[in-house]
């Protein structure tokens, strides 16, 4: 018996459209899936040197530090593998190029099976390295917007009605 599918039932259900964000095709280089934010901090300016100081902003700017901390990890890991990958793949093209032509195919998986030997040894305390101030990054991003969730909650159970903090700025 066949399986029915789930059609636009499962859709509803879909973990992006609670979190407010959907995930863009594959890049080319980097192979990563570029996450986009409904609630992004929008794209910088050309015209000025930094487009955004937190100082711009009346009230609490921890909601734009967050916005922008989590943009800022997704492009430094975006530069990082696109980096490690466009290397790798001249790597590996240069050890292909060394190779003959006619070539029997166990030399060339072996050229292959040690030049991924090499790379990998080669890229360990770069990959630590970038292992560890991503994790440093991400782990500043979640806590900051665990508070901010943990601080509207605490703000909607304290004032269920309305009158918490959000609703005083906006009345200012």
């Amino acid at each position: 018996m066949l399986a029915r599918p789930l059609g636009p039932q499962i859709r509803r259900l879909h973990a992006s459209l609670v979190r407010g964000h959907l995930v863009g095709p594959s890049d080319a280089i980097s192979n990563l899936r570029p996450v986009i934010y409904d609630d992004a901090v929008p794209e910088p300016r050309t015209d000025v040197t930094h487009p955004y100081s937190l100082r711009e902003f009346a009230g609490d700017t921890r909601e734009y530090q967050w916005k922008m901390q989590r943009q800022q990890l997704d492009a430094y890991n975006h530069v990082f593998w696109t980096n490690s990958n466009l290397r790798f793949n001249a790597a590996k093209r240069a050890v292909l190029a060394c190779l003959p032509e006619m070539c029997a195919t166990e030399d060339r998986e072996s050229a292959l099976s040690a030049f991924y030997h090499r790379w990998a040894a080669q890229e360990a305390a770069r990959q630590r390295a970038y292992s560890a101030e991503w994790r440093r990054r991400n782990w500043a991003t979640v806590l900051l917007g665990a508070r901010l969730a943990y601080e509207k909650l605490a703000a909607r159970v304290t004032h269920p009605f309305g009158g918490g903090r959000a609703e005083k700025e906006k009345e200012q």
